[in-house]
């Protein structure tokens, strides 16, 4: 016993030693920040188009048509977003006014027109405008493309007009 405890406690103060020999390291410290801005995102979908509101090929008549297109929106889960139409290229009650069943007209570019509405919601009681007058659809993102329907009306005895090919181009304008 002698003997192993002779050669440890030797080599003990040896490495005490060593390690009292061996000089301190300067050190200094600085921070940094780690963040992330988040922000909303939302867009109309590049992969599938609008699709148009097309009444197709009617009689001239005194019957109502209805067609149904719709919008494509992409918008981050949660954001809130509202999309709003403006009165086309022919409106009736100018570009600025409240949304009715009859303000937007189509035209067959020779000064005849037809009247229509545009709805977001199939029971037509909600027509669809602009968002300044209140008249915007308004929805939440899911993160996943989200179909939102138009729904169209041409009234009563509007189609009862020369024959040719009636059309209006409306702008939608999402916000979020």
């Amino acid at each position: 016993m002698e003997s192993s405890r002779g050669t440890i406690l030797p080599r003990l103060l040896a490495a005490a030693v060593a390690l009292a020999t061996v000089p301190v390291l300067a050190q200094d410290t600085d921070t940094f920040q780690v963040r992330v801005t988040v922000t909303e995102s939302c867009s109309f979908s590049t992969s599938t188009a609008a699709t148009d509101v097309d009444f197709g090929t009617v009689p001239r008549s005194t019957d109502p048509a209805d067609a149904t297109g719709s919008l494509v929106v992409d918008c981050t889960p949660g954001t809130p977003f509202e999309i709003g139409l403006n009165n086309g290229l022919n409106p009736a009650t100018g570009a600025t006014a409240r949304a009715t069943a009859t303000n937007r007209r189509m035209t067959d570019g020779e000064g005849n027109y037809i009247p229509y509405g545009l709805w977001y919601d199939a029971g037509h009681t909600n027509p669809w405008g602009v968002a300044e007058l209140g008249q915007a659809y308004s929805g939440t993102g899911t993160g996943e493309g989200q179909t939102i329907p138009i729904y169209g009306e041409v009234p009563a005895a509007a189609t009862n007009v020369p024959q040719g090919t009636y059309s209006d181009t409306v702008t939608a304008t999402l916000t979020f």
